[in-house]
């Protein structure tokens, strides 16, 4: 007898496994330091959390982002009266449906981001959690109060789904890519013929730049494109450079740094 798995669990469940899958690789990559964004020594002293933590604060959010899948999927109804699965729409539509995921996603985060940092009482009570990670890496990346993450991962991610229509088989794929994203962002490496390098600007060099304390209130956009920064005035320009002690650094240009 064939075990059916829904759409609908696969969609609530893949993105997570992704998660933990594809910032594992990054753990077995540690080795690679000339091109780690910061020294192993900085990671020590400037990060204010313990990974034990930080595992168990990303458990916590996917276990709230898994529950609101679960809701949103029965909300939304995968199936026909009939009981039939929704048809899958053509290439087109789906890569129209990503295009613009990925462009609402990018919306709902700059502008819930910033308001996390210009509201003095979310960014002490909620979103200081995350920059308790001043040098990030992989598995950090959902490292978040459980709250912040609702707000900006979990609820920007259902509009984003809601908006464009797709269907849960489509969103297996969107938000596995999201996440793999997201991860790549956080991972504190810049490894050469790195993908997402190539495409987007939108990756683990400028989201550093966010995490420092010079760059705060610069580089907001996450996790694809950079044009909500650059309409906004929020943008860092920065160059990779080549530390003395080895290691890159991604060092703004044209900004003073503090």
């Amino acid at each position: 007898m064939a075990f059916a798995v829904s759409d609908e669990l696969l969609g609530t469940f893949v993105p997570i496994a992704v998660y933990w899958l594809y910032s594992g690789m990054y753990v077995l990559l540690d080795g690679y330091d000339e091109y780690r964004l910061h020294t192993k020594s900085e990671e020590k002293s400037k990060n204010s959390v313990s990974k034990g933590a930080v595992v168990r604060g990303v458990l916590l959010q996917q276990a709230v982002q898994g529950v609101v899948c679960i809701l949103l999927f029965a909300f939304v109804g995968g199936d026909d009266v009939s009981g039939a699965k929704p048809e899958q729409p053509g290439p087109l539509v789906i890569l129209a449906q990503f295009a613009g995921a990925m462009l609402v996603m990018d919306t709902w985060q700059y502008f819930m981001h910033r308001y996390m940092h210009t509201n003095k009482f979310l960014y002490k009570h909620l979103h200081s959690k995350h920059h308790s990670l001043v040098v990030p890496y992989a598995y950090g990346a959902l490292y978040n109060h459980p709250l912040e993450g609702l707000i900006m991962d979990t609820v920007g991610g259902a509009v984003s789904f809601l908006v464009t229509g797709m269907t849960p088989r489509t969103s297996i794929f969107f938000f596995s890519f999201a996440t793999v994203k997201t991860v790549d962002d956080h991972c504190g490496l810049c490894i050469p013929g790195n993908l997402f390098h190539a495409f987007f600007s939108n990756n683990s060099a400028y989201h550093d730049i966010h995490h420092q304390l010079y760059g705060s209130k610069y580089n907001f956009s996450q996790p694809f494109f950079v044009m909500w920064d650059k309409i906004m005035g929020t943008y860092m320009p920065y160059s990779l450079e080549t530390r003395k002690e080895g290691g890159l650094e991604a060092r703004p240009t044209g900004v003073k740094k503090d």
